[in-house]
């Protein structure tokens, strides 16, 4: 228990740290065969069980205590996931334009890609509406939400006693979900050995120009696009809060590239801040769904460099559109197997470019992944707390309130 205690005292980050550092050495030392990335697979594995039935519960609790009258800032904070997402996108045909690009193309992928922004649309309304136990079961936080928030309202009018149990359950989940970070950098450990000993540095190296162009086009949305947003709701230095989400949640979701695995991480950062339960326990899954900003650059970037490929010409008008279409299909990632890379081809077909090539691309884009996944997550998941921040903390400061964290 004493080595427990001393453990638990040090810093998060540092631990993590140490098993990054850790799982790189072994990673390049100990032959594939070694079975340590069953640590990475271990850590992920319970995040994702645990935050479906984490999200259920606390949004069910707390709309079942929200009293009529009570203010909400979800109006605000969707309309920063929007904006940031857009920007990001427009950051990205920006990039584009500045640093053409063009793909060795490979042998084509494997998947089904939506053959339209409607098909992306209708997946997240039939989703949302599917059965809410089989929703927990195969983590669909479309759905998980929709249902928390109806029992949620039904529940209103419910006993005290009720009430309890939900907070019992919901206090059960976060501890539970606390333990398993305590053991972040074990996981940590075994996600990068896995990474460093099957893919390896070199494998990358000949797609070295588009990932720096993704890499920087994520870098600029968190250090640059991202801060002004928040400085427009808070009217101050918005730089420590961005800091701490990247520290808090980015770099967590930087090698567990799972927005939804992220979600309990970010519930807790939440909490740290000081924010509103009642807030958080929604915007949070529900950025883990639409906020995209990262899925908006890799579409617009791969669709674009697979023009320059097969050389078409893209004027200004056609990027913007691109842009939208990305920030659209972005929002729409969760709903789709396969994440952002599969919404490349829907962007590719509005350049006229035939699925056969861009599912090529799909394919560069895996190999490209363990970096451009990465970073995508960790823009993503961190985005999800500064906004909802941005969002209170402006609350707070029209109330005369110190903004503090």
């Amino acid at each position: 228990m004493k080595i427990l205690r001393k453990w638990s005292e040090i810093s998060l980050v540092k631990r993590i740290t140490a098993g990054l550092i850790a799982g790189v050495i072994l990673g390049l030392v100990l032959p594939e065969t070694v079975p340590l990335g069953i640590l990475g697979d271990v850590f992920v594995g319970a995040l994702r069980a645990l935050a479906p039935l984490l999200v259920f519960f606390i949004v069910m609790y707390s709309l079942s205590n929200h009293q009529k009258g009570q203010s909400s800032n979800m109006g605000r904070i969707l309309i920063l996931y929007a904006v940031s997402t857009v920007l990001a996108a427009i950051t990205a045909v920006a990039a584009s334009f500045i640093f053409p690009m063009e793909i060795t193309l490979g042998e084509t992928a494997e998947g089904t890609a939506p053959q339209g922004i409607g098909e992306v649309l209708e997946s997240l309304v039939v989703n949302a509406v599917s059965n809410p136990i089989g929703a927990i079961t195969e983590a669909n936080y479309i759905s998980v939400l929709v249902w928390a928030v109806i029992f949620g309202m039904a529940l209103r009018a419910a006993s005290d006693n009720t009430k309890d149990v939900l907070s019992n359950i919901s206090d059960m989940l976060s501890t539970a979900i606390r333990w398993v970070i305590n053991c972040a950098p074990f996981g940590i450990m075994g996600l990068v050995f896995t990474t460093v000993s099957t893919v390896g540095i070199q494998a990358l190296a000949s797609y070295g120009k588009i990932i720096l162009v993704l890499v920087g086009c994520m870098a600029f949305v968190a250090f640059v696009t991202n801060p002004i947003i928040v400085f427009l709701n808070i009217r101050q230095n918005p730089y420590p809060l961005v800091f701490k989400c990247i520290k808090d949640s980015g770099i967590m979701a930087f090698f567990t590239r799972s927005s939804a695995a992220n979600i309990p991480v970010n519930m807790a950062l939440c909490e740290r801040l000081g924010l509103d339960e009642e807030k958080y326990s929604i915007s949070i899954p529900l950025g883990a769904t639409i906020n995209m900003a990262g899925a908006a650059v890799t579409i617009t970037v791969l669709s674009m460099a697979t023009a320059n490929t097969v050389g078409v010409s893209i004027d200004i008008p056609t990027a913007i559109l691109l842009s939208l279409v990305a920030s659209i299909s972005a929002a729409g990632t969760s709903g789709v197997a396969g994440g952002s890379l599969l919404l490349v081809p829907l962007a590719c077909s509005l350049l006229g470019i035939s699925s056969d090539i861009s599912m090529q691309v799909v394919a560069v884009g895996f190999i490209i992944g363990v970096i451009q996944d990465s970073c995508e997550t960790a823009v993503n998941s961190s985005s999800d707390v500064l906004f909802t921040a941005a969002a209170e903390f402006n609350k707070w400061k029209k109330e005369g309130k110190k903004i503090e964290w």
